[in-house]
């Protein structure tokens, strides 16, 4: 890990920890928990021909690819990013697809776009980055046309689990996850957001998001997870070398288990 304490709020992503974070983001976009619930979220979203979607905390742009496919050239697949780097890396990966996506600058408190412009939205893991999600919610419900549809997928960090280790360690490591993420809770709130935004809810799905058993190898979520804790003197080095280890041995004898329950909240602009 780089010297500097590493982040996945992108406004806060430095280009010395950007390629190990890709990295992560690409291991957990492979994950059957994420594949099935961005599946889920195309399917209830319905993105049609000739129609504008919009991705707000576009990453990697891999969900604006899968928009801009099928809304086709006659429509529009835009990301908003607030990170160039982070934007740098989406662009060039949709060149390389030769992708309509486009990726511009902008963050979930302010897009940068006139009311009413977009048929579908989504958002994925920002929410719970953000201090206050309302502001968020509200946008998304100005962007949207009347008809339009929005889904918003989160974490909600209190269904964490990880097995084995050390209970005073992972209590540690659960403790230091839940205060340095300004809103853990994210996933269950999600409904209530929307719908204070002025969106009707109209369906909701959820996935545990399990870890696959090598999630203990180097640039692996765990171990970013536990560099944060030893960064913030939550946990010592050898406590986070013990934990890592343990969760090794564990792997390769079939007993480790690492998960948190994701929810993704579809909801409509009447």
């Amino acid at each position: 890990m780089s010297d500097t304490q590493p982040s996945f709020r992108s406004e806060q992503i430095n280009p010395g920890d950007l390629a190990r974070l890709v990295d992560v983001l690409d291991r957990q976009a492979a994950l059957p928990g994420i594949v099935r619930l961005r599946s889920w979220a195309m399917l209830a979203l319905a993105p049609r021909p000739g129609e504008h979607a919009l991705d707000v905390g576009s990453g990697t742009g891999s969900e604006v690819q899968a928009f801009a496919a099928v809304v086709g050239s006659a429509g529009d697949a835009v990301g908003v990013e607030p990170n160039p780097w982070m934007r740098a890396v989406a662009e060039e990966r949709a060149s390389e697809h030769a992708s309509s996506a486009r990726f511009i600058e902008g963050n979930a408190y302010e897009l940068p776009f006139p009311d009413a412009t977009f048929d579908v939205v989504r958002c994925e893991r920002v929410f719970q980055h953000l201090a206050d999600p309302e502001r968020a919610a509200v946008e998304i419900a100005r962007v949207l046309k009347p008809g339009g549809r929005a889904v918003v997928i989160d974490s909600d960090w209190a269904t964490a689990i990880m097995h084995p280790g050390d209970p005073e360690v992972l209590s540690a490591l659960s403790g230091s996850m839940l205060a340095a993420t300004p809103n853990p809770y994210s996933g269950r709130r999600l409904a209530g957001q929307l719908t204070r935004a002025g969106l009707k809810v109209t369906d909701i799905g959820s996935q545990a998001l399990l870890q696959e058993s090598d999630a203990t190898g180097d640039g692996s979520f765990l171990r970013v997870m536990a560099a944060m804790a030893v960064a913030r003197g939550v946990i010592t080095e050898d406590q986070s070398t013990a934990l890592v280890d343990e969760l090794a041995v564990a792997a390769e004898v079939g007993d480790f288990h690492m998960s948190v329950t994701m929810f993704a909240v579809l909801a409509h602009k009447v």
